[in-house]
């Protein structure tokens, strides 16, 4: 699921209860007034979310800025989701502000599965090159699907499938923090390097649709296969590179090797794909440079990762 923003300030994030969400639906959808309302665990940052009943989800946005993903998705997932190979979120019912609560939410049917982790791939919960292929197939068909009228880069998902020079001063600011802080291995001077040749690989190719935001909390899992991709708030059509980024935030490198052959990812498109995991991992290591959480410990594996196969490659 979608973590803090990532242009400038963090927007104030609204704090939606129990009682909000029942309130709404009362008021709003009163034929599911009686279904119980219980909070999602790590029901992300960028929405509330809530179980409603048995088979249902109520997302939230918690900032304006959020919000601008609803109209969005009720609009388009419907028409991706017939096209797509695994199962993704389709909205049952959209609401509005009430109830001191000021913007758009959307009811869609709850996806079954259990989240992947940071350690899903290391930990024999999968196969990991069985679930790098399932990964890269459900890109490859997003991809084929008709960009026409598709959302391009914007506000709505911080820029995703735009230029990486969007964040070129952030992932700078990064590195002037980090420089000389970092652990052994983490070389903040590859850093730069591994981000200028990112920003030198240029894409002038047709957009495509893309997810925006895989992560690990956006996929899930059933019976140790990838079942379903949720959380399409940042998708659009544009350059697909940003969907690369699991290759080092996710996959080991058999893993990785099998997911850029399966989407038969060309040597500049590659590039940007490792700049869009250095770029997260950087701007995480920079927030959390005196803490040792898990997310501190993911952002440093990514970047261990991502010199790894960058040196491999430069071999």
């Amino acid at each position: 699921m979608s973590t803090a923003h990532d242009l400038g300030p963090v927007p104030a994030r609204l704090t939606v209860s129990v009682e909000l969400v029942q309130q709404l639906i009362a008021e709003q959808f009163p034929h599911w007034a009686d279904l119980p309302v219980r909070p999602v665990a790590d029901g992300g940052w960028d929405n509330s979310t809530f179980h409603l009943g048995p088979d249902m989800s109520v997302r939230l946005p918690t900032a304006a800025e959020y919000a601008l993903a609803v109209e969005k998705e009720h609009r388009w997932l419907p028409r991706l989701a017939e096209q797509l190979p695994l199962p993704v979120p389709t909205p049952l019912a959209r609401g509005g502000p009430g109830c001191g609560y000021p913007f758009a939410w959307s009811v869609y049917r709850w996806l079954p599965g259990d989240p992947v982790t940071a350690g899903t791939v290391t930990d024999g919960t999968v196969d990991p090159v069985r679930f790098a292929l399932d990964l890269a197939g459900f890109l490859a068909a997003l991809q084929r699907i008709d960009p026409t009228d598709g959302p391009p880069p914007g506000v709505h998902n911080w820029f995703r499938g735009s230029t990486l020079r969007t964040y070129d001063a952030a992932t700078r600011t990064a590195l002037e923090a980090l420089d000389g802080r970092l652990g052994t291995g983490l070389d903040v001077g590859l850093a730069r390097e591994v981000w200028s040749a990112a920003l030198d690989a240029r894409w002038d190719r047709v957009p495509v649709w893309f997810h925006g935001d895989v992560a690990a909390g956006n996929l899930l899992l059933r019976d140790g296969r990838l079942a379903a991709v949720i959380d399409f708030g940042t998708c659009g059509v544009g350059d697909p590179s940003c969907d690369l980024a699991g290759a080092w935030t996710l996959l080991d490198a058999a893993g990785r090797r099998a997911f850029r052959d399966r989407l038969a990812v060309d040597e500049a498109t590659w590039a940007r794909g490792r700049g869009w995991a250095l770029w997260k991992a950087l701007t995480t290591c920079a927030q959390s440079v005196d803490r040792d959480d898990e997310a501190s410990r993911t952002a440093r594996r990514t970047l261990g990762a991502v010199f790894e196969e960058y040196r491999s490659a430069a071999a």
